[in-house]
């Protein structure tokens, strides 16, 4: 086993030792990042055949005469096999869902995501939304799509930033190839996943995220929503449009607080099943009052933007309102509710899936009942669909900190372009409402509560390893030597701190040149022949080798000192770490970030 993985790695080095010599590091970038780009797309159309397959099976294929009693049973089936599935199947690394996970693994791990996260994220996703889960398939497609990306920058010995961008590749062809919306892909992919971006970076994300729509349309041509043209906004509904904004950004804020509420609540159910019993049962019974709540959700928003309000309470209980205008209005107000409740239960009782995809189905709803709500009050008469297109920018823009993301996903994914006004007044709104009261966004706030969103100085910070750090060419002292014996390599040497170093080697105490020089020119005989032991002072602060570089300097700054002496677990002395060291690994590595793709 052991020669093969050797002979593999002598054939990757060979690759990349070639790769190298011929191909300059800008060519290989965009040639990488079309790859990834056809990969992720590739993965993309995949999670959607294999979901709606899924789907249709259970819906469609599937005979049984009882089957529709049981029907609110499918998401907890759904969700049991998800849990079951990855269980089973994934044991030697965790299995995390979701964007958060992409944005730790970017600054904590060196962009390194596992192989697995390729094929696991399609199939657990596909069974939990397959079978009526209420969450979305953008996050799991851009988790797939990262993997690819993160894998294929380790294959051929990419740096941190190039790997990255790879990585982000991913992340623009998987939304791409999700939406059928190249634009929105790349500006996703800026938004939300780069740490830091450069014009550089440009190309190869247009690139991947163009081909992943493309490999998505030959694979699944089917698009999300029928596209709805020519819709020309009135500016007398202006301040309609102001309102939903606020409204949706009030809205976003509560989604947010929700999903982090019931998260810690489930967190607090340490028995994986008993979670999926408790969520699969809940989820099914508020499908049961609510149909609409039943998968992704867009099917209610085709109808709802084709003008079929009815549909809102199609195959439910309370289908003998459908034609009174008041109930529509209440039913999509509690539909709201219930997409955001059941797409939190989804993922937090053991299903894969995202937010993404439930934040734009509320974001529709909420555009239907502000409009058709006030259409009802004859202070105006509003376009709905123009609202609900309005409400997914701002839903978006919102809950994920992305207003230019929600803007243009809404515009491709409709074909409203001429409500480019209103969908950037909205975002803009909502997103400042929503930015200005949580501060984080929901994929941010969990990585900000415990510490580990990190600016860009501390993401390069946490890339240096201290012991490539260490100094070693200091003169040692020990306890028992006398000063006037030690003057000679006490005067010679350009140091101006000294480590007094004991029979064991374990660090005993610090001395600094001026005190020894002081002592050495004193008058007094006395004070040449002391002891180091009796002069030495004991180290103030010391840090080991596992001393993250970024917690050395907030030490450093405490203590106002530009020198620290390190040590291992056993307190023996190793040498010393020193600021303007540090400051020269960040200026190499940030310059190598800077310059990757010029």
């Amino acid at each position: 086993m052991k020669e093969i993985q050797q002979s593999l790695l002598h054939y990757i080095n060979t690759i990349n030792q070639w790769r190298k010599k011929r191909v300059s590091n800008t060519t290989f970038l965009i040639i990488a990042a079309a790859v990834v780009g056809i990969l992720a797309g590739t993965a993309s159309s995949l999670l959607k055949e294999l979901t709606h397959t899924v789907a249709n099976f259970v819906q469609n294929d599937l005979h049984w005469k009882y089957k529709y009693y049981v029907y609110f049973l499918f998401p907890l089936i759904g969700i049991f096999l998800t849990v079951l599935y990855v269980r089973t199947f994934i044991r030697r690394s965790k299995f995390q869902h979701g964007i958060s996970p992409i944005l730790y693994n970017i600054s904590h791990n060196s962009s390194k995501l596992d192989f697995h996260n390729i094929y696991t994220q399609i199939i657990a996703s596909s069974l939990t939304v397959g079978f009526g889960g209420s969450s979305g398939l953008e996050a799991p497609a851009v988790a797939s799509g990262t993997a690819i990306g993160s894998n294929i920058g380790r294959f051929f010995g990419l740096n941190y930033k190039e790997t990255t961008l790879l990585l982000a590749c991913g992340a623009a062809a998987g939304i791409s190839g999700a939406f059928n919306s190249p634009v929105t892909g790349m500006i996703f992919a800026i938004e939300v996943i780069l740490p830091e971006f450069t014009i550089p970076s440009v190309i190869p994300l247009l690139i991947a995220s163009a081909i992943g729509s493309v490999i998505s349309q030959f694979i699944y041509s089917e698009p999300l929503f029928v596209l709805i043209t020519n819709r020309e906004w009135s500016v007398k509904a202006f301040w309609y449009f102001v309102l939903l904004g606020i409204i949706v950004g009030g809205y976003s804020v509560y989604f947010s607080r929700l999903s982090f509420f019931l998260s810690g609540v489930f967190k607090k159910i340490k028995n994986h099943y008993t979670r999926v019993w408790i969520g699969g049962i809940t989820l099914g019974i508020m499908i049961a009052l609510f149909p609409l709540l039943y998968g992704e959700g867009y099917i209610t928003i085709q109808k709802l933007l084709d003008g079929n309000y009815q549909y809102l309470l199609a195959n439910s209980f309370f289908i003998k309102y459908q034609n009174v205008a008041f109930m529509l209005v209440i039913f999509g107000v509690l539909s709201v509710v219930g997409k955001s409740l059941a797409c939190i239960i989804t993922i937090e009782s053991g299903g894969n899936g995202g937010m993404f995809g439930p934040s734009v189905v509320v974001g529709g709803l909420l555009g239907f009942v502000v409009s058709f709500g006030v259409n009802q009050t004859g202070l105006a008469h509003l376009n709905v669909t123009n609202f609900m297109i309005a409400g997914m920018a701002a839903s978006v823009a919102g809950v994920m900190h992305a207003p230019l993301t929600g803007i243009f996903l809404a515009a491709e994914i409709t074909g409203g372009y001429s409500l480019m006004i209103p969908l950037m007044i909205v975002s803009a709104i909502s997103y400042f409402i929503n930015k200005g009261t949580l501060k984080y966004s929901i994929y941010t706030k969990g990585l900000a509560e415990k510490g580990n969103l990190l600016s860009q100085d501390h993401s390069i910070l946490r890339r240096i390893k201290l012991k490539y750090l260490i100094e070693k060419d200091f003169v040692v002292l020990h306890p028992d030597d006398v000063l006037k014996n030690r003057s000679a390599d006490i005067i010679g040497t350009t140091r101006n701190v000294f480590p007094v170093v004991g029979k064991e080697g374990e660090l005993t105490g610090v001395l600094y040149s001026d005190q020894l020089m002081e002592l050495l020119i004193s008058n007094n005989i006395e004070d040449k022949l002391r002891l180091i032991k009796d002069v030495a002072e004991p180290a103030s602060k010391t840090v080991d080798l596992n001393t993250p570089v970024f917690d050395v300097m907030q030490i450093m700054d405490s203590q106002d000192t530009r020198i620290l002496p390190v040590v291992d677990s056993n307190n023996l002395y190793i040498g010393f770490v020193s600021k303007s060291g540090i400051f020269s690994k960040y200026r190499q590595l940030l310059t190598r970030q800077e310059g990757y793709m010029q």
